[in-house]
């Protein structure tokens, strides 16, 4: 397996990669800077409030690991900060009576992957006044220049009338503002759901969307926190946002073909989503890169906690090499 070395003195003692500077930084201080050469792809993530989108975010690009994200609800003064965004516009965020976190307005984020390739990630909160102000008064500022729009549906939200109103609205906005953009619908907290159900629950909301989304076009993915189906739908976000991937693929096929591999996989460092992979025998596991993505990622977190190991990031790639092997 590959490593890609993407991130540059952006790993944090406890959280891993860095993102944007701490809150109330700008662009450039403690050693961040966004290089004038970046090719700079916007992605809106949407969803109504308590869908999951902030957990969702923390796992995948501030190395929480599932239990975790249960503590964003808990006291926002000592953990929100920690997610290291810097926003361009106001944000903040309360907790309400049940514990649960509530994100206002929009969050803007800068994540590098692979070299040159930054994420401009807009989290836009899901409360009604904030969902209607995007459809209003903020329509152009939100949906212009739009790559990819992802939008999260919670699988038990009481609410889905007003949830399938809000994601048309967002595809209309999208059909006027960024009609090439690409559209991906993840149907959120399918933990939650009976295991014998799952099929058929997905399999009907994903019916639903795809008619919705017409004349545009979406991918549709299952994702829970708890298993690995988050890192799944992220990882085919991200390979629609890399550019020249046919060469990228031409080269990792070349390189398993010189070291006679069976199978050789290519992730993104920072956070260990699976960008490529050849292989040259069939595999019984499907799942096999998501599940790989997600030890690893863990063990990674695991090691850093220990902090009588003493792991630096050559001998954590060496480990981590054989951990996989046995």
């Amino acid at each position: 397996m590959e490593e890609y070395d993407s991130e540059k003195k952006m790993e944090n003692e406890n959280l891993g990669p860095r993102m944007d500077p701490p809150l109330g930084e700008p662009e450039g201080s403690l050693g961040w800077v966004l290089p004038n050469t970046a090719m700079k792809k916007k992605v809106l993530l949407m969803g109504k409030s308590g869908s999951g989108k902030t957990s969702m975010r923390s796992i995948i690009f501030a190395n929480y690991i599932a239990r975790d994200t249960r503590r964003l609800g808990a006291t926002i003064l000592d953990r929100l900060h920690s997610l290291q965004i810097n926003s361009s516009l106001s944000t903040y965020s309360l907790v309400d009576s049940v514990g649960n976190t509530k994100t206002f307005d929009v969050e803007h984020s800068h994540v590098r992957f692979l070299g040159n390739l930054v994420l401009n990630l807009w989290d836009c909160g899901g409360q009604d006044t904030f969902m209607e102000n995007y459809f209003t008064s903020q329509r152009d500022n939100i949906f212009q220049n739009v790559e990819v729009l992802i939008y999260v549906f919670d699988v038990e939200s009481r609410e889905l009338e007003k949830d399938m109103h809000y994601y048309q609205s967002c595809l209309e906005a999208i059909l006027q503002n960024s009609p090439d953009a690409k559209i991906f619908c993840l149907v959120h907290k399918m933990d939650l759901v009976q295991e014998d159900q799952r099929d058929l629950i997905f399999k009907e909301r994903e019916e639903d969307l795809r008619r919705l989304s017409r004349p545009l076009e979406c991918s549709c993915f299952r994702t829970s926190i708890w298993d690995e189906t988050l890192y799944k739908a992220w990882s085919s976000i991200v390979y629609q946002l890399i550019p020249n991937v046919q060469q990228l693929e031409m080269n990792l096929r070349n390189f398993a073909e010189i070291i006679e591999a069976d199978e050789v996989l290519l992730f993104e460092r920072a956070t260990f989503l699976v960008i490529s992979h050849y292989q040259c025998k069939d595999q019984r596991d499907a799942h096999r890169f998501e599940k790989i993505s997600n030890i690893i990622k863990q063990f990674k977190l695991s090691c850093r906690k220990k902090e009588w190991l003493n792991i630096t990031s050559k001998d954590l790639k060496m480990n981590i090499l054989l951990f996989i092997k046995l």
